[in-house]
């Protein structure tokens, strides 16, 4: 996917969540994310679109300017459902304004700028959906392309230098001696192997044997490597090989989900 398609799906995921909490409970607890409520997952979409929109935009190399920027969501639901929407009109507009290789800083310590947040958005929006879906008992779909990407994008995010530098709990717990995790969407060509390195997480896109398989239907694939559908929540999931790696790399795979 290019810039430009990460971004229709960024406007059209955006769309349907915020058809889903407009007017809803601002209280619901969000049970894939412990700490947040039904507004809190409201407030990180739109806001962090709203900042992404900020950088891309205005071409930022430092971000304290973004930080500083932020714009909580509105305190009545009844306006969530416009407030989301044009954030994602925001942010589509940024990226329109600039090419791949505009200069625009970004935490993943690739200097990736604007590919890293047209992707990035892109992830944000596919999986809390799903934080929303199961908050209100909707039911979560997505295309096995898409969840290919947003699986890469997770993976791609938190095994990057910028993650592993700026998170020493992550580091530690993830440091290895070349133990290797294979992960393999089975509706959609995606496969992805990561090596537990001393110094960081080597992630390549390839087929091998590994210490622990895990393979599935990428959608699926997707809810269980970011922790919004457990395991026993997802039968057409297994796992072949090292059940105790694959646990500890789940345990670990708390980004936002803060639980």
């Amino acid at each position: 996917m290019d810039t430009s398609a990460y971004l229709d799906v960024v406007v059209e995921q955006t769309s349907t969540l915020a058809d889903w909490v407009h007017g809803r409970d601002a209280s619901a607890p969000v049970p894939t994310c412990p700490k947040w409520t039904l507004a809190d997952l409201v407030d990180h979409v739109g806001a962090g679109q709203r900042m992404a929109a900020m950088l891309v935009g205005e071409r930022m190399t430092e971000p304290s300017r973004a930080f500083a920027g932020y714009v909580p969501g509105p305190a009545d639901p009844a306006q969530w459902r416009a407030w989301l929407t044009e954030g994602a009109a925001e942010v589509k507009q940024a990226f329109e304004s600039v090419a791949d290789d505009t200069p625009v800083w970004d935490p993943s310590g690739g200097a990736a700028g604007v590919l890293f947040w047209s992707r990035r958005m892109f992830g944000e929006a596919c999986v809390h959906r799903a934080d929303a879906a199961v908050a209100l008992g909707m039911r979560y779909e997505l295309a096995p392309e898409f969840a290919v990407e947003a699986i890469e994008d997770w993976l791609d995010t938190m095994t990057s230098r910028g993650y592993w530098e700026n998170r020493p709990d992550f580091a530690d717990a993830m440091r290895g001696a070349g133990q290797t995790l294979h992960f393999h969407a089975t509706d959609a060509p995606g496969e992805w192997v990561a090596r537990r390195e001393p110094d960081r997480v080597v992630l390549e896109r390839t087929h091998t044997k590994a210490d622990v398989a895990v393979r599935g239907p990428a959608v699926e694939l997707l809810l269980v490597l970011s922790r919004r559908r457990s395991l026993a929540a997802a039968p057409g999931v297994e796992v072949l090989g090292d059940r105790a790696l694959f646990d500890h790399w789940i345990g670990h795979m708390d980004w936002v989900t803060d639980g």
